[in-house]
């Protein structure tokens, strides 16, 4: 029999979110699907989403896959390309490309085909990651514009504090003066501003962690928000000890038993994509009620506490996060953000397809 961990990938509730981003906003929506699909399988993901109106990826290998899969609408490199290599085949599959440095800026001399490539120009606004200072961009749209190659220019930022209570006001005043300046189509708003900001909507926002049904934010989950987890990571118990005080569980000896206590041996470890920092009492489900992890993650297993829990056994089910169990609240129980949860599923965990 195949290990029992698998990875629970329901469409429906994707496509319920993306609705909840369409409720949200009168602008086009760009489904960001990159890091295959956030965990969840990328044409999974983009069949889910075939009502929205464009795909962000990162890898042109990842645009070729959704063409040839049959998807029409835009397609968006989200680093653009990385070498004349890649120009030819943006060119054939018609992606278009994010320009955000100077270099890219010179290769499109060699892009091989005219009046075809939609360039969105990545402004940095503040978040000094990728992208041209505002000062830059009269001079980078006139060369963009010098290019035969390059059809439509749309200006773009990213929002680094969209989630916190700093918000956006900051780049976004620097944003709408260059938007104002050069008069393209903009792009500035990820799921936190989609959620938050109305005003930043533009005429694409970009909707990604909340097309999995995880929130953007530290104050509320997905479900608060109105949407529904995409992903439920599930294994079962595959052992069980009975474990007298003053003995230590796992790795390290990092939980003492302080009374004699029963522990559920569960088929997941940090191999599978949980996370190995996951302290004792971040929360698990065991055939529906909540309890905790205790000790150190394994590579294969992790414990969890069956005190109260009598009927718990060989074959329970447990549920890791997703339906019943927020990602959030396991990513803040481990010190981390359900992103990396979500993205750093492995492929050793099988996807279950749910419609």
């Amino acid at each position: 029999m195949p290990r029992p961990i698998q990875a629970q990938i329901d469409l429906d509730a994707l496509a319920s979110n993306l609705r909840v981003a369409r409720a949200a906003t009168s602008a086009r929506i760009m489904a960001v699907i990159k890091a295959n699909g956030y965990g969840h399988g990328l044409l999974n993901v983009a069949e889910a989403a075939r009502a929205a109106d464009g795909f962000a990826v990162l890898d042109v290998s990842d645009g070729v896959r959704l063409r040839e899969a049959g998807f029409v609408q835009p397609i968006v490199l989200l680093e653009g390309f990385f070498d004349l290599d890649d120009l030819p085949v943006c060119a054939e599959y018609e992606l278009s490309c994010v320009v955000h440095s100077e270099w890219q800026l010179k290769m499109l001399v060699h892009y091989p085909r005219r009046a075809g490539l939609d360039v969105w120009l990545k402004i940095n606004t503040g978040m000094n990651r990728l992208g041209f200072t505002a000062a830059d961009v009269p001079r980078v749209m006139e060369v963009l514009r010098g290019y035969p190659a390059v059809r439509e220019i749309i200006l773009m930022s990213h929002c680094a504090k969209a989630d916190e209570s700093r918000g956006v006001k900051q780049q976004k005043m620097i944003f709408d003066d260059v938007v104002d300046f050069c008069r393209a189509p903009r792009s500035l708003a990820n799921s936190a501003a989609l959620l938050r900001y109305v005003d930043t909507h533009g005429d694409w926002v970009r909707s990604g962690i909340m097309l999995y049904g995880a929130s953007p934010f530290d104050d509320v989950t997905g479900q608060q928000l109105g949407l529904k987890p995409v992903m439920t990571l599930s294994s079962r118990i595959i052992s069980t000890q009975t474990v007298c005080a003053g003995n230590d569980v796992g790795y390290g000896g990092l939980y003492h038993v302080e009374k004699t206590m029963r522990i559920g041996i569960v088929a997941c470890g940090y191999a599978d994509g949980y996370p190995r920092h996951a302290v004792t009492g971040t929360p698990v489900v065991v055939d529906g009620e909540m309890t905790q992890t205790l000790g150190r993650v394994s590579m294969d297993m992790l414990c969890v506490d069956l005190s109260g829990l009598p009927k718990a056994d060989v074959g329970s089910q447990v549920v890791l996060w997703g339906e019943g169990l927020p990602v959030e609240n396991v990513a803040r129980a481990a010190g981390t953000i359900s992103y990396d949860l979500l993205c750093g599923l492995t492929e050793r965990v099988p996807l279950q397809l749910k419609r």
